[in-house]
């Protein structure tokens, strides 16, 4: 793995950008493309992967999430001439003039500009949003990928998209360790609500309206436990977990009652997979990818896409009815075992790897 920030003193894992000369070179273009809102449009080092030594062993080389300020997709069609690509997306950037998550806009689908979520994630000091996408049109053109999604909701915006209509277009669902996650013995005192999230702060993510529908639910007896950093102000006491790492959400997952996630957009949510593979009935807003998962009344409930009301009732109805939660939950372990285990992901990849590389 060539990666932007490395995190782990694995032999396998290396930073992109290798030596003093490439990142001079990247920060002197970024130094005059950023303040002009060309974001991420050219950054030397990222031609400069083709001479890596483990680029050219690659049968086939795979991109993630790669907006953040490391890479530039100006070298696609350098590198996709050299390898076969495939991009594994795992949100809207590659399709839209900047933004991660376009909530309710639609401009993606004409060009972009007049941009209303200019400060969303990755957020542009001024519209360039019309140039940008018109940029990534170009690069496309001359680029040769195969795309990835873990959702259906993704893959059908990107069949829709002008700029990403032209490439072979996959589903392979994010899979997750069954024999990390999953069930174990719930405390039998009064049930308990989770919410986590990788950045409880995000808007995206949804604290306003869970905060809005808990309010409604003053007369319950229940816990609320939150993973994920420092809580957000949800109205009622919470048992703040801070962050976890897999073992630890694994049993936070599987001692919660009801799994909660109240996103105004998703791609396909890591943790509706950890929770469903813990056995942990799920309640979601019908938005993204949720719906791959969140089977309503079989591995837990879908609500209209910020409905405050809506989702305090479904969560009312859940916290009442034991019997529910637990047909909900073994659903959702079938569910898991079927679709979601990390063994299925890779043989899905390999043999989308093999057609590639046979040509």
């Amino acid at each position: 793995m060539l990666v932007g920030r490395r995190q782990t003193a694995d032999g396998d894992v290396r930073l992109l950008k290798r030596g003093p000369g490439w990142r001079a070179a990247d920060r002197a273009c970024s130094s005059i493309l950023d303040p002009l809102g060309l974001q991420y449009v050219l950054y030397p080092s990222s031609f400069g992967v083709a001479g890596d030594p483990w680029f050219r062993q690659a049968d086939v080389v795979q991109l993630h999430n790669t907006h953040g300020s490391y890479f530039s997709h100006t070298a696609l069609p350098f590198l996709s001439r050299r390898k076969p690509v495939v991009w594994f997306l795992h949100d809207q950037w590659a399709l839209t003039g900047h933004v991660a998550y376009s909530l309710d806009c639609e401009r993606w689908r004409h060009g972009c500009g007049s941009c209303p979520y200019l400060a969303e994630y990755p957020a542009l000091p001024r519209d360039t949003s019309a140039a940008l996408w018109r940029w990534k049109r170009t690069v496309y053109r001359h680029s040769r990928l195969t795309l990835v999604t873990p959702s259906r909701w993704l893959a059908q915006l990107a069949s829709e998209s002008p700029l990403l209509r032209r490439f072979r277009i996959e589903v392979v669902p994010n899979g997750v360790d069954l024999s990390v996650f999953r069930p174990a013995p719930r405390p039998t005192d009064r049930p308990t609500v989770l919410f986590a999230a990788a950045d409880l702060a995000d808007r995206r993510k949804g604290a306003s309206v869970l905060r809005e529908a808990l309010a409604r639910l003053g007369d319950l007896d229940f816990d609320l436990a939150v993973a994920g950093g420092r809580p957000p102000d949800l109205g009622r006491p919470v048992r703040a977990l801070g962050r976890l790492d897999e073992p630890g959400m694994a049993a936070a997952y599987a001692a919660a009652d009801v799994f909660v996630l109240p996103s105004l957009a998703e791609n396909l949510s890591n943790a509706l997979v950890e929770a469903l593979a813990c056995a942990t009935p799920c309640l979601a807003f019908d938005v993204g990818g949720n719906p791959d998962l969140v089977r309503h009344g079989k591995t837990g409930l879908l609500v209209p896409p910020g409905d405050a009301g809506a989702l305090a009732a479904s969560l009312r109805r859940l916290l009442s009815d034991a019997e529910l939660r637990g047909r909900l939950g073994d659903g959702a372990r079938r569910l898991a075992e079927r679709e979601l285990s990390i063994e299925l992901q890779a043989r899905r990849l390999a043999a989308l790897y093999g057609e590639l590389i046979a040509g």
